[in-house]
């Protein structure tokens, strides 16, 4: 007595369809369990000190307001007006800040132009960092 039946000679077809639906079924459920992280922030990891590792002397900071102004030492000054000052005084190093309403394309025009600006005496660029500031003092 044969208790299992033999094999058939001819190959199974392998249906593909249950497996298709199982991968639509992942892609929905990853797609809904998926956080996308908000646009209109950009995060960066810029660990800048007070004081400049070369010289000791303190940093120079600047705070790009939301009009696209920018405050330094207690005035406020155009970007090309800016790039001028530091390269008469021979500034290589800047801390960049920014009010809490200041566009990311403001930001990003000013930390690129001062990167790009280079100084009277031709040791090279301007080097801006990005710098949190801790509290919302950058308001004018």
């Amino acid at each position: 007595m044969q208790l299992v039946e033999p094999r058939p000679d001819r190959p199974l077809p392998i249906r593909i369809t249950p497996l298709i639906d199982v991968v639509f079924i992942l892609l929905v459920f990853f797609m809904l369990t998926s956080r996308l992280l908000p646009v209109d922030h950009l995060e960066l990891a810029n660990q800048t000190g007070n004081t400049s590792p070369t010289t000791g002397d303190p940093i120079p900071e600047v705070s790009v307001l939301a009009d696209g102004s920018i405050k330094w030492q207690g005035k406020h000054y155009t970007l090309e007006e800016l790039t001028a000052q530091f390269t008469a005084q021979n500034i290589q190093e800047v801390n960049v800040t920014t009010a809490a309403n200041t566009p990311l394309s403001e930001f990003t025009r000013v930390l690129s132009t001062l990167n790009q600006t280079r100084t009277y005496s031709g040791n090279g660029e301007i080097t801006a960092h990005w710098r949190r500031a801790n509290a919302p003092e950058n308001q004018p």
